[in-house]
């Protein structure tokens, strides 16, 4: 497949009017359906926003490439677009962008569509092709520049790198969490730099289409250095011993010749892996101590929350069902299980519930240890919910667990080599399980005692207290939409609802979902009563916000909230604390951790619920529109 069999004529903008991020969004987005691409737009449009939340697609140089890969996409498609006036569009350089590439990726997009999505990446680091990209007028000129492209790909003969004598070698690996086009586009601006520096250079990319130009352990022992451009992890441990330069895949595209510089500048740090691991987590990214806390603390949270998000409605629907079938009163201590529809549905429930701590720990235990720290960390997760330390007690004993086997490594680092093989398979579980289990019970002790406090104070929480504890996590949801303070408020939330079940659910966990479903719709009431603020396209976004914000989606007002950030964010937090404070002060409790306005008969008061969140959302929406300045 050709690139140009991506690139139809009917998806591309040769004029793009808009002038900013949302607008140009939506305006290619909805090209998109108007060229019979994709069949829903709100679908399609939240994968390309939720990639847009992790780290802007806007490239640098003016380029961006928004992507999506999901089930609204009919066919594979290159929307090409073209703005003379140029769009902020947060790129990493803080430029103007004027050329966009939107790419839809179906979900079962096979090798074909795939290889020339990457060969598409390819053209874009090139400054000769892009120069004359920006010049051509009709999508006939586009179509022709990259078959002119193409065609002299295929007739250039690329041959590996022949490493003279006293000239420096470098392997190299890139990988983005799509692997459709920076993964790509990180290789090739990596090997051209390399050639102007005159440095050998070999790429390995972990894209979609799996692992191509797999480095060998010839090579790896041959190269003077190491650089990783990557987003997600690769297969550390094969460069234990190597000087190693580790940085997101977007300074392989844009810090090309810092990151060889520094990779042959002798100051690279030495990497140390585990030869008995595949691929290892620990000493893998550059960072601060709280940066690394971070990232192994959300690789468990984010393992964990599918199953209490499962587990926790299918409980929640267990105590609906009882109560539409009706249940004896003198039997209401058996609501959830009495009828037996209602009790399928909480052995269910409770089955994912019981994996929740073990899977927190564990996965933690993982992101700091890899595969040895599973056994440990499972067991240390079991352990705390056995012996009652709850939440609180797995999220330390996952640290625990990690840390154990970095230990255990170090105590194992000079057995003889003929070990190597039974370290992974017999030492690590089998000691690291020993220390983590007895370090377990120290920890459950104090941790026990301070869970039990801790819900025995939200239990009698009421009035003045709920109401400030409300107002806290639910304005902790808008701060960030969806960053580390958010989910830090929402796994509180989560972790009090285990504990809350069997007394109609939870009101942190209610507060906590009022705070989250706020910013979306306080988009939609300030771009409906403020309309001479807003373009036509914001305005046209605002009434997606709506959907997104009773779906508890609040990562809809991210391109708002970047936008903008002084205006919009402390309206959203004044309003979604206003809304949280209402929601702990009469003691709404929900039994559900995630759903919008669709688990709204899990709330112990469905009616003063939503009556609280209009009052939250009408006063962010008016914040907004009073501080916004007119379009």
């Amino acid at each position: 497949m050709k690139i140009t069999d991506l690139l139809v004529k009917d998806a591309m903008i040769m004029d793009l009017q808009a002038t900013d991020k949302q607008g140009a969004i939506d305006e290619m987005v909805a090209k998109m359906y108007a060229a019979g691409r994709i069949s829903d737009i709100d679908t399609y449009k939240a994968g390309i926003l939720a990639r847009e939340a992790q780290t802007s697609t806007g490239l640098g140089d003016g380029i961006a490439m928004p992507h999506a890969k999901n089930a609204a996409v009919k066919e594979a498609t290159v929307l090409f677009a073209k703005s003379a006036k140029g769009v902020d569009y947060d790129a990493l350089d803080g430029q103007p962008t004027y050329l966009f590439f939107m790419i839809a990726a179906p979900e079962g997009a096979n090798d074909t569509h795939l290889q020339a999505l990457a060969a598409l990446s390819r053209q874009l680091v090139n400054a000769n092709f892009v120069a004359k990209l920006k010049l051509v007028k009709t999508p006939e000129e586009v179509q022709a520049l990259f078959n002119e492209a193409e065609l002299e790909k295929a007739q250039a003969t690329e041959s590996e790198a022949v490493v003279s004598e006293n000239q420096k070698y470098i392997v190299a690996v890139t990988a983005c969490p799509t692997g459709i086009a920076h993964t790509y586009m990180a290789e090739d601006a990596l090997k051209q730099k390399a050639k102007e520096m005159g440095v050998a250079i070999k790429v390995e990319t972990n894209g979609s289409e799996g692992i191509k130009n797999r480095l060998t352990a010839e090579e790896i022992a041959k190269a003077d250095a190491v650089i990783i451009a990557a987003d997600k992890n690769v297969e550390m441990n094969r460069f234990d011993g190597k000087p190693l330069v580790n940085r997101p895949v977007s300074d392989g595209i844009r810090k090309t010749e810092e990151l060889i510089t520094l990779a042959l500048s002798g100051k690279a740090p030495i990497y140390h892996g585990d030869n008995n691991a595949s691929n290892e987590n620990d000493n893998q990214a550059e960072g601060s101590v709280g940066q690394k806390i971070y990232k192994d603390l959300m690789n468990g949270v984010s393992h964990m929350l599918p199953f209490v998000i499962g587990g926790g409605i299918a409980i929640a629907l267990s105590f609906m069902i009882d109560q539409l079938l009706g249940v004896p009163q003198d039997s209401l201590a058996s609501l959830g299980s009495y009828n037996q529809l209602a009790s399928y549905f909480n052995q269910i429930g409770s089955a994912a519930f019981g994996f929740m701590l073990p899977v927190l720990a564990g996965f933690i235990a993982s992101s700091i240890s890899d595969r040895p720290g599973l056994v440990a960390g499972f067991a240390a997760g079991a352990l705390a919910n056995a012996g009652g330390a709850g939440f609180l007690g797995a999220l330390i004993g996952g640290f625990i667990a990690g840390y154990v086997i970095v230990f255990l490594r170090k105590v194992f680092s000079g057995l003889p080599k003929s070990l190597d093989g039974i370290k992974a398979i017999l030492f690590y579980p089998v000691f690291g399980l020993l220390i983590t289990g007895f370090l377990m019970f120290l920890v459950n002790m104090p941790m026990s005692a301070i869970n039990t406090a801790f819900n025995n104070f939200l239990t009698s929480l009421s009035g003045g207290n709920a109401a400030l504890l409300g107002a806290l996590l639910a304005g902790m949801m808008a701060v960030d939409l969806g960053g580390p303070v958010n989910k830090a408020a929402y796994v509180f939330g989560t972790a009090t609802l285990a504990t809350t079940v069997a007394d109609g659910g939870s009101v942190v966990m209610a507060a906590v979902m009022a705070g989250g479903m706020v910013p979306p719709l306080a988009i939609f009431v300030a771009t409906r009563l403020f309309k001479n603020k807003f373009s036509k396209d914001e305005q046209d976004a605002g009434l997606t916000n709506i959907i997104m914000g009773l779906s508890f989606v609040t990562e809809g007002a991210i391109p708002f909230a970047a936008a903008d950030p002084l205006r919009t964010i402390p309206s959203f937090v004044a309003g979604s604390a206003i809304a949280g404070a209402l929601v702990g002060g009469f003691g709404i409790k929900l039994l559900a951790p995630h759903g919008g306005i669709f688990v709204v008969f899990l709330l112990s008061n469905p009616f003063l619920y939503l009556l609280f969140i209009l009052i939250g959302s009408i006063i962010s929406g008016v914040l907004l529109g009073l501080l916004k300045k007119s379009n």
